[in-house]
């Protein structure tokens, strides 16, 4: 299983084939739709978006509260078929993977091919369990929105699949 840690380096990435597992270490933000919504807006507005999305990762979460005593509550993905819409645009402004459960769209996958991205799976069902992999977390924007607020999250060894690596090849073909 290959390891690597945050930020990505895209020669990195560059090498990853889909269906490879990899474990991530470092720094990824969650954000689910409504916080999609916000980041395309500010995108297609040209303004200024509440995190600098270049080279980062984005997971498609909204976790659950934290119960006393721990970091974060239940944290598995949500359908990422949801954010598609959106992914172009965020993919253009640097993004550069995303994790959640299920397919793309050829849209998506296009646009993951063109910037050099890649896009990893994670266990679906499993929150409580990948809710162990979180060391920190913190909520950097959109609060409002509570679970769909973004939050940075640091994780180490965050177990995923490479769904679609950046030559567009996808484990579902």
């Amino acid at each position: 299983m290959k390891k690597i840690n945050t930020p990505l380096e895209k020669e990195e990435i560059k090498r990853l084939k889909a269906g490879q597992q990899v474990l991530l270490s470092g720094i990824i933000y969650t954000a689910r739709d409504q916080a999609h919504k916000r980041l395309a807006e500010a995108i297609n507005k040209n303004k200024k978006t509440p995190v600098d999305l270049k080279g980062r990762i984005i997971y498609y979460c909204g976790p659950t509260p934290a119960q006393r005593g721990k970091i974060i509550g239940s944290s598995g993905p949500t359908t990422s078929s949801r954010m598609d819409e959106f992914t172009p645009a965020l993919l253009k402004k640097g993004v550069l993977a995303m994790i959640g459960k299920g397919r793309r769209s050829k849209r998506v996958i296009q646009a993951i091919k063109k910037y050099k991205a890649v896009y990893f799976l994670t266990y679906a069902g499993c929150g409580a369990l990948l809710s162990k992999y979180v060391k920190k977390n913190e909520p950097v924007a959109y609060q409002d929105l509570g679970p769909e607020a973004i939050y940075k999250l640091e994780v180490s060894d965050f177990p995923v699949i490479v769904g679609v690596d950046t030559k567009g090849r996808s484990i579902y073909d």
